[in-house]
């Protein structure tokens, strides 16, 4: 008998590599995650305690980079994937300033594809885009596209680097969470 582990946690950090998803983390929460300007700096998922104020907290994850192929089990996208089934909000990030010479509409599509390919329902659940990287070149006008090819969901407009918006982008999760039903977890095949 295999025991395959999911982490549990509130929110869930999902996006391509070297998009800021550790910096947001280390911003949010007590999480020290290895942050570096290089693909694949998070192999292993990294979890923190955001806390909003006297008694109101919550668990955010930091997903590894989750690459084209990963719902195919490419590179090690089974192993971060099935952590993500275990979130209640998904946040994705995107680097909207596209200084990785990526289009960051092509990035959401792609890891909206490979959510759906590796389980239909992860596209059901609460979802906001973490625009980042707003302090670069390139932001506002990729801002404008994105907002024209997805004008009902909602965006939130951050700097990693200068953690400007990350107080908004606390409360925005922790509202999301606040408003959702409670959920209880129950052990299924896969789990074991």
């Amino acid at each position: 008998m295999i025991l395959k582990v999911k982490l549990r946690s509130d929110v869930g950090l999902v996006g391509l590599r070297n998009v800021g998803k550790s910096t947001i983390l280390s911003i949010l929460s007590n999480a020290k995650p290895k942050i570096a300007n290089y693909h694949f700096t998070t192999l292993q998922p990294n979890l923190g305690v955001v806390n909003i104020g006297e008694g109101a907290s919550f668990i955010i994850a930091d997903v590894p980079g989750l690459i084209e192929g990963a719902s195919d089990g490419l590179g090690l996208g089974h192993d971060f994937l099935r952590h993500i089934e275990r979130t209640k909000v998904l946040a994705h990030v995107v680097d909207m300033s596209g200084s990785e010479g990526r289009d960051p509409l092509e990035d959401f599509a792609l890891i909206q594809d490979e959510l759906a390919s590796y389980n239909k329902e992860l596209l059901d659940r609460v979802k906001i885009l973490v625009a980042n990287q707003k302090d670069l070149s390139g932001f506002e006008d990729t801002l404008v596209r994105f907002k024209e090819a997805y004008p009902d969901l909602q965006i939130l407009e951050v700097s990693g680097a200068t953690t400007e918006g990350t107080n908004e982008l606390n409360y925005a999760l922790w509202s999301y969470l606040e408003n959702q039903e409670k959920t209880y977890v129950s052990l299924d095949e896969e789990s074991v």
